[in-house]
């Protein structure tokens, strides 16, 4: 059987302001099915997937700051969280153990691993089931996918591989980026992109595991997660292996990893937009209640969300990541697994006191865990809606216009019977994420 690995990671700088860190690009549903339905980039993957008839034990290697979008979008599909951040190397280790211990795979099944966001065909996935007769054939330790090139880039790593009329390939080396003129003389030999997608058997990978820790359960790479070596799979693992083979994919492929590539593939606006006739190659997108309207401009994207608004040429827009890297790094606007909330309003006072309001929705038989805050006072302010809210063990029920006072150390938990809709204020002098104890 085959086994799927999306890597599913991100920073979210480069679809700012729509995207952060833990509404990453692949969350953003701004793409559209054949039907016209609004998808993102991950929804997509997984329905050509299933388009594509693979039969696979599929797993995203994530943190838990992307659970949430991963469970409203995805449904229940099996998760493996990081502990923390280390790279693509232990990443895929901890994915591999999840399905070796976890999923009781055999050692001689195809693990493939993949980004989870590549936009292309359904032909790449079937790309995949080339990969994995290659692997259970014994065509090499690793089996890569190349991509064959369209144009001269600098932005890919290339795969060159010996000459031959084969459907699977022998790697002879790797190419770091490129400038553009070394880029124009490895199209000439033939090579190929790197297209971050590479298959293994896991007792290919058993092996490896093994020399970082001792194991013998999940929970052993899990709990020592910490000590295995921080560096990119292509370093630690690719590289090194002692053959190497490749399958070409042929269609289309691209990274939407920038707005002006993103902007090939949607439509013009997006959200309460008003767009001059008198504009070319102009793409704004709305995700607030405000209208945006742009006339006379040329070559541009508008991006306006809670987080900020973006004007950029298109062309630059690949530029973006170091003028927004360190801007506010508390999210706008979040998903969660019982619904969403966007920040609509923060104030600090001259004695230091600071508030934070924000507007949630809580969807129909969902409930916030039950919770204190040690730093903070809320006040709630129900405006559409009934629920069932708990403070300290005493129920009652809420509904439109009533308003809940919770202090600092009081036990509370709120279910929306129907959607709920309320403003929480939130006082102190120090308001963070962080501050929170969840109970049973």
């Amino acid at each position: 059987m085959m086994n799927i690995i999306l890597l599913s990671g991100g920073s979210g700088t480069r679809l700012w302001p729509l995207s952060n860190e833990t509404m990453s690009k692949q969350f953003l549903r701004l793409l559209r099915d054949d039907k016209g339905n609004k998808e993102s980039m991950v929804q997509r993957v997984f329905r050509q997937i299933k388009e594509t008839g693979i039969d696979a034990n599929i797993v995203i290697a994530t943190n838990s700051k992307q659970l949430d979008s991963i469970r409203n979008q995805l449904g229940n599909v099996d998760v493996v969280l990081e502990p923390e951040r280390r790279n693509t190397y232990p990443a895929i280790l901890l994915a591999c153990a999840y399905l070796k211990y976890e999923k009781k795979i055999d050692k001689e099944e195809s693990i493939l691993v993949l980004p989870v966001d590549p936009y292309t065909e359904n032909s790449y996935f079937e790309t995949l089931i080339k990969m994995d007769e290659a692997i259970q054939n014994n065509a090499a330790d690793m089996v890569l996918m190349g991509i064959n090139p369209t144009y001269p880039s600098e932005k890919y790593g290339y795969i060159v591989c010996k000459k031959n009329e084969n459907e699977v390939k022998e790697v002879e080396r790797f190419q770091e980026k490129p400038d553009l003129e070394k880029a124009k003389q490895l199209l000439e030999e033939g090579a190929y992109w790197n297209a971050g997608v590479f298959g293994f058997k896991l007792k290919y990978i058993e092996k490896i595991l093994g020399k970082e820790i001792s194991n013998s359960c999940f929970d052993d790479v899990y709990k020592c997660y910490s000590d295995i070596t921080k560096n990119s799979f292509d370093y630690e693992v690719v590289e090194k292996a002692n053959s190497i083979a490749m399958v070409s994919y042929n269609g289309n492929w691209k990274d939407l990893g920038t707005w002006n590539t993103l902007s090939e593939e949607m439509s013009d606006t997006l959200g309460n937009v008003i767009l001059g006739e008198n504009s070319n190659n102009v793409s704004v997108i709305n995700v607030t209640d405000r209208p945006v309207v742009a006339l006379g401009l040329n070559d541009i994207v508008i991006a306006a969300s809670a987080e900020g608004i973006l004007v950029s040429n298109k062309d630059k827009s690949s530029y973006l990541r170091p003028y927004v890297e360190n801007l506010n790094d508390r999210p706008m606007y979040q998903t969660k697994r019982w619904g969403e909330y966007r920040v609509i309003d923060e104030k600090i006072f001259d004695d230091g006191v600071k508030t934070l309001t924000k507007h949630l929705t809580i969807k129909a038989g969902k409930s916030i865990s039950y919770q204190l805050h040690n730093k903070r006072d809320e006040i709630w302010t129900i405006v559409d809606g009934n629920g069932e809210l708990i403070i300290d063990g005493e129920k009652r029920t809420v509904t439109r216009s009533d308003t809940v006072s919770i202090k600092k150390g009081q036990k509370h938990k709120i279910t929306a019977i129907t959607e709920l809709h309320f403003i929480e204020t939130q006082i102190g002098t120090e308001l963070t994420e962080e501050d929170i104890e969840y109970f049973d």
